[in-house]
């Protein structure tokens, strides 16, 4: 169990039974976003930087753990705030990938 990705172990853990785990990776996928973030008592005794990037790094396996039957759309994610919905090929390697810029709202004239 340990050499599997972090999320998978997440999801398995959430399952009800062993073969129900793909079902939660989304689950698994929310609690890691909100791991990202460390508190106070972790930014104290850790790079909270690395810590970041080891959440990102986890949260991207969520499209390599399970695999979409043919038919099946692919497994829906979104991104970390869980705001934003992303397909599987949102979300690469290149770090940009994780920051939404919205556009400026319309001026009244």
């Amino acid at each position: 169990m340990e050499h599997r990705p972090l999320i998978e172990r997440l999801a398995r853990h959430l399952a009800a039974t062993p073969d129900d785990w793909p079902a939660h990776v989304e689950d698994a996928a929310s609690i890691l976003a909100i791991l990202k973030q460390p508190d106070d008592a972790m930014r104290a005794v850790g790079d909270a930087g690395m810590w970041e990037s080891m959440i990102d790094a986890a949260l991207r396996e969520r499209w390599t753990v399970t695999q979409p039957a043919a038919d099946d759309q692919p497994p829906a994610g979104a991104d970390e705030e869980g705001e934003f919905r992303l397909p599987p090929d949102a979300v690469g390697g290149n770090r940009a990938d994780w920051v939404h810029l919205q556009e400026p709202k319309e001026r009244a004239p």
